[in-house]
């Protein structure tokens, strides 16, 4: 793990939330994912949440996916807030806040919502919650899971605000990636049905739209990143569809953290 003390202020940080992806898709794809998993593969991991909303608030709140182990002494957090008469690791960045986006606004960072799904839109009272950690939010309707070139409009926007973004200050820019989440099927030719296999090809298209981004912030500078999933979908698997429920293919989640 990395010591967070001295990655926060000193690095921009970037996190993606590959919403839906399921831990076998992304563990079959590793070897076309040559932007994700450039440095390692990925990690299985717990979702603290089943579904996107519940998800996100956890991981704001500093409870990002849990290895996918007993044994939880093995797992230090990233970042947890201040005065909970719990112990924490000397490495684990401390935050005064609700969330540690605001708490990273509180020590300088500008921090910059790309939303996908819907909890994002902005469109109704709850759609704003979670854009609301943010300084900035963005979200368009070619971000939305009904286009299937919305991560390249995703990436698209994040590179003209990088470009307009003073040289000096630290970004924490976050993206939730809509086009895995379903409908997915449009990225196998003549599918009907959205499937394993349709979720796998949707995150090649991903991976390939998502290296200019990361190519961005690297030359922008030190960025510590995280990349995973919020939970993932069942397919028919003991009969269940669609997640919001308590099955292993929603609950199992791909994790990776790495530096640029």
């Amino acid at each position: 793990m990395p010591d967070m003390n001295q990655v926060v202020g000193s690095h921009n940080i970037l996190m993606i939330t590959l919403d839906t992806l399921r831990y076998d898709a992304a563990k079959l794809e590793e070897a076309n994912c040559p932007n994700l998993c450039a440095t390692g593969g990925w990690e299985k991991r717990h979702t603290p949440g089943s579904f996107t909303y519940a998800a996100h608030h956890a991981f704001f709140g500093g409870f990002l996916p849990t290895p996918a182990t007993t044994d939880k002494s093995s797992h230090i957090r990233l970042f947890h807030t201040k005065n909970t008469g719990l112990r924490t690791h000397p490495h684990t960045w401390l935050f005064d806040a609700p969330d540690w986006v605001s708490g990273l606004e509180s020590v300088g960072y500008r921090t910059i919502c790309i939303g996908g799904v819907i909890f994002f839109t902005k469109k109704n009272a709850l759609a704003k919650v979670l854009p609301g950690y943010f300084q900035e939010s963005y979200w368009r309707m070619t971000f939305g899971v009904t286009n299937p070139r919305s991560t390249e409009h995703q990436v698209n926007h994040a590179l003209k605000l990088l470009q307009k973004a003073d040289a000096a200050e630290r970004l924490f820019l976050f993206m939730n990636v809509s086009a895995i989440h379903g409908p997915n099927h449009y990225f196998i030719p003549g599918a009907r049905e959205d499937s394993l296999d349709s979720q796998r090809a949707a995150l090649r298209y991903v991976d390939g739209q998502l290296g200019p981004l990361l190519t961005a912030m690297k030359e922008r500078g030190p960025t510590f990143c995280i990349v995973c999933s919020d939970h993932g979908t069942a397919y028919g698997e003991d009969g269940y569809h669609g997640h919001r429920l308590a099955h292993e293919v929603v609950w199992n989640v791909p994790y990776r953290e790495f530096f640029l």
